[in-house]
């Protein structure tokens, strides 16, 4: 196991929605350590996500690029950074398809400049011994399942579909190479789909919420049959302190909420739970504001992950289902409005949603 206090830790990606989730568990559950947040403020990285902790005496944030090697290796040995904790990623599929240029500097050249920073920069300063990169990635990489399929599992073979998951999966590759390579003292989880508090709102739920409050449709690609495992953020964050204070060197770890549904479902429960807050909405019931419109190409049918390695090895589960999590998650973006509307009320944001939407005809 690798037990080990925890003292500098590099947080890439810090201010997105992940990312901001697991500083504030962070700070919230390890008082001694110093959080050093590195995010370079892409559209989905917003400072007000962790506006609460910006006076922390334990928390700085540096507005930096992971593709820029020379400063972020100033950082490594400024901060004397011993783990770093790795989110800053592309992670929309759709961009992934509109961009993948994007995805492949930050999510491949990023991932392998952290990763050489770390051991030349540790392999100089006393060597590896307490030393901790911490990958996160996710259940895409595995590709697709069918109904019926078994659940993907650690050692479950890599067949990503999108552009997105193509470069996670290089990303997890490289991180993987550098343990049995050099024995860099690496952990990788893979996650199923996340949601809660501060999500960018151009993935389904955020999005979802956000056009049904304001009786826009509710568009749902293709048929809204396909089936993702939903892991609530705070979940997510718990399991990732475990498997770096836990977990084993070198080791993989499958992260699930146990929580399989198809899209259309949760949407419908969005819609009945928007009810019961907003009784006088003229825009009840909202699940009239649903319209199917055209798949997007290469679009995954289902998703379901086996967690049970880190539930035996290191005793973690989730703790909230999802009727749990959602009402959690639909209240949150109720009661925050201002950050909604400065997400939502930028050009980038707005110009998203043209782009992608605009064309995708109401499906027959």
């Amino acid at each position: 196991m690798n037990k080990k206090p925890l003292k500098n830790i590099l947080v890439t990606g810090g201010a997105g929605f992940i990312g901001s989730n697991f500083i504030h568990y962070l700070l919230k559950t390890n008082e001694n350590c110093q959080v050093v947040n590195l995010d370079s403020l892409t559209y989905a990285g917003y400072l007000e996500n962790l506006r609460s902790v910006q006076n922390n005496p334990n928390y700085t944030f540096l507005k930096q690029d992971i593709c820029d090697f020379d400063a972020l290796k100033a950082v490594f040995i400024d901060y004397k950074i011993d783990t770093v904790v790795h989110f800053a990623a592309e992670s929309h599929v759709d961009r992934s398809i509109a961009n993948p240029g994007q995805f492949i500097q930050t999510n491949i050249v990023g991932t392998y400049n952290l990763l050489e920073i770390a051991r030349s920069v540790w392999s100089e300063n006393g060597g590896f011994d307490g030393k901790h990169f911490h990958h996160v990635s996710t259940d895409e990489v595995y590709g697709m399942l069918m109904m019926g399929d078994p659940a993907f599992t650690e050692t479950t073979p890599y067949s990503p579909n999108s552009p997105y998951a193509a470069s996670k999966a290089s990303s997890d590759h490289i991180v993987r190479a550098y343990y049995h390579t050099f024995n860099l003292p690496v952990t990788i989880t893979n996650c199923s789909n996340n949601y809660g508090p501060n999500q960018y709102p151009e993935k389904l739920i955020p999005l979802i919420i956000l056009n049904a409050v304001s009786g826009k449709p509710l568009p749902i690609y293709g048929d809204g049959l396909q089936i993702r495992d939903w892991l609530y953020v705070e979940d997510h964050c718990e399991a990732i302190l475990k498997v770096i204070k836990e977990g084993t060197l070198g080791e993989t770890y499958n992260v699930g909420g146990g929580n399989q549904f198809p899209n259309i479902k949760i949407v419908k429960q969005i819609c009945a739970f928007l009810d019961k807050e907003l009784p006088t909405s003229p825009f009840v019931p909202h699940e009239n504001l649903i319209t199917f419109v055209k798949d997007r190409p290469g679009h995954d049918f289902r998703y379901d992950i086996n967690f049970e390695k880190i539930k035996h090895e290191l005793n973690w589960q989730p703790k909230f289902n999802l009727n749990e999590g959602l009402i959690s998650t639909v209240k949150w973006y109720l009661s925050n409005r201002d950050w909604i509307e400065s997400v939502t009320g930028k050009p980038i944001f707005q110009e998203w949603i043209n782009n992608n939407y605009s064309d995708r005809k109401v499906a027959k």
